[in-house]
């Protein structure tokens, strides 16, 4: 199975210069945030694949215009395709402004969510917009991950964690794939094809 992964920056390849056939192959998309709803309602138009998203911290317009087609999974464990899939978007909280948490904040969330995961035995893929603390994260404020994560990682072991928020071309040389315990990481950035049969290895 193979899973196109997103967040951040709309690719010209899949929009602008986007041509059929060009996502053949590709068995679901998740977004992981910071992206025009156009964007997305027009690769599900193309590809006619379930698309599920959480939100980044600047999506301020999805509540007026949320991607048509698409399914949030915010704060919720879904079952698509047999994956076991868990949507905590946002970031940390810096400016005030919607889809930005405290610590605290995203804390509780994942204890919410408790019951879902345990009735569902466990999780296989994590969906968020702002990395683990130390895993993918950036240097300033604004970038750092969460240490939440990090437990709910330890504790459920998920196959993979997919993150946006912190873009490769930011500079901070940091992988696109990492490790921790079971759990791959990998930052979405623009675009990534994750195929399922064949993991990608870790880079740092």
């Amino acid at each position: 199975m193979k899973l196109l992964l997103l967040s951040d920056k709309e690719s010209e390849y899949l929009w602008d210069y986007y041509k059929p056939g060009r996502l053949d192959g590709v068995d679901l998309i998740l977004s992981c945030g910071d992206l025009n709803s156009k964007y997305l309602s027009f690769l599900v138009t193309m590809t006619g694949k379930p698309l599920l998203y959480v939100h980044g911290n600047h999506d301020k317009t999805y509540d007026r215009h949320p991607p048509e087609g698409c399914d949030c999974v915010e704060d919720k464990l879904v079952t698509v395709k047999g994956l076991r899939i868990l949507g905590l978007g946002g970031s940390v909280e810096y400016s005030g402004g919607p889809h930005q948490y405290t610590e605290a904040q995203m804390a509780r969330r994942v204890r919410r969510l408790w019951w879902s995961l345990r009735r569902a035995g466990g999780v296989d893929i994590v969906l968020t917009h702002s990395p683990m603390m130390g895993y993918g994260d950036g240097e300033d404020y604004a970038h750092q991950g969460f240490a939440c994560l990090l437990n709910l990682v330890d504790k459920y072991r998920p196959r993979y964690l997919i993150h946006g928020h912190v873009h490769v071309n930011y500079g901070f040389q940091i992988p696109r794939v990492l490790r921790r315990g079971e759990t791959t990481i990998i930052n979405a950035y623009e675009r990534y094809v994750l195929d399922l049969d064949n993991p990608p290895e870790a880079e740092g």
